[in-house]
């Protein structure tokens, strides 16, 4: 491996590291790097990586604030963003990236409030139940889309901004880690 492609895999693996660890510090609820971690790891790893190590930081980080009832559908609707994000890899470009992030906010939100309705006993085994699991918790979509937002510019501008430094290409050129 090259200085330039060692500097960027490091530059990654600080990003989606730092970012879960971010769930550690005091943050308004679901504002969180969790789809972003997703987003990263499947746009910039090879295949290898991709799942490995979004996945690895999310259990550092579960391992010190706690895994909840519903953890499976948590890190079920992670994978399912970063094999969303590896298969759009040829094709990224800001506008996939916004897209995806977008697309990734509300598959979180559907899939994770699936199973607080399913593992939780807050609301009845019902379709109505459902619907009111799903309406009770829009404030929070709110705050993760944000938080998706946030950090996947965060996240990916470091990272472009390091690649057109170390690699001294055009702003424009968006190459994945490889």
């Amino acid at each position: 491996m090259n200085k330039a492609s060692f500097i960027k895999y490091s530059v990654a693996f600080v990003l989606i590291f730092g970012a879960a660890m971010s769930r550690m510090v005091p943050h308004v609820p679901n504002f969180t790097p969790l789809a972003a971690i997703a987003l990263f790891g499947g746009f910039y790893f090879d295949r290898k990586f991709a799942f490995i190590a979004p996945l690895a930081a999310m259990l550092v980080s579960d391992y010190f604030i706690g895994f909840s009832n519903d953890w499976m559908f948590v890190y079920g609707s992670l994978l399912a963003i970063g094999a969303m994000a590896v298969a759009l890899q040829s094709r990224k470009s800001a506008a996939v990236v916004a897209g995806t992030t977008v697309a990734s906010s509300l598959l979180f939100f559907v899939v994770t409030n699936f199973g607080v309705w399913a593992m939780q006993g807050w609301y009845p085994k019902t379709a109505a139940g459902l619907v009111e699991c799903y309406a009770m918790a829009l404030p929070f979509l709110r705050n993760s889309a944000a938080g998706d937002v946030f950090y996947v510019a965060a996240m990916f501008g470091v990272y472009e901004l390091v690649s057109m430094l170390v690699g001294k290409r055009s702003p424009v050129t968006v190459s994945a880690v490889r």
